[in-house]
């Protein structure tokens, strides 16, 4: 009789720390990947935003008086500037001497939408997720919703009449 009182015990003290294994299980199987993956749509959110501001200090870039070129570096500089880090963690090369350099592009002036006696100047910046993901992997991971990179425009109406 007193084996079979002593089972329950020695069954209970085997069980000992299992809570604590399947938590740690749970833990690094389900937790920690959703957090991997807000933490790359925080960063996908955060270059998007930085893609809005360097796309909307280019244009007001653009607004300089000067020679149409020459406000079109500016342009370029401008939102190169802004979305430095991005351009730093990617490693791309973003030369303004040309105004369309690989993340930054900045278009001839142009008739405007709707206003055809007014020019048009339009930096377009650029970020290549798949290429360069936050976190290794989910570039493809993420490839189904990105078909092609994040992208912002901006468009700066020229006064060209004083130059």
């Amino acid at each position: 009789m007193s084996r079979t009182r002593s089972l329950p015990r020695q069954q209970r003290r085997l069980q000992r720390g299992v809570v604590t294994l399947e938590y740690a299980l749970m833990l690094i199987l389900g937790l920690i990947p959703l957090l991997f993956l807000t933490y790359t749509g925080v960063m996908m959110m955060a270059a998007q935003q930085t893609l809005s501001v360097a796309s909307a200090e280019g244009a007001r870039a653009a607004l300089r008086f000067g020679p149409v070129e020459d406000r079109r570096i500016a342009a370029c500089q401008a939102a190169r500037r802004s979305m430095q880090w991005l351009i730093a963690f990617s490693g791309q090369d973003a030369n303004c001497s040309s105004a369309n350099a690989s993340p930054v592009v900045v278009s001839q002036p142009t008739d405007c939408e709707g206003l055809a006696s007014a020019k048009c100047i339009r930096v377009t910046v650029s970020y290549d997720y798949r290429t360069y993901p936050f976190l290794p992997g989910t570039g493809r991971l993420y490839g189904w919703t990105l078909d092609r990179p994040i992208s912002n425009t901006a468009v700066a109406q020229l006064d060209l009449g004083s130059n």
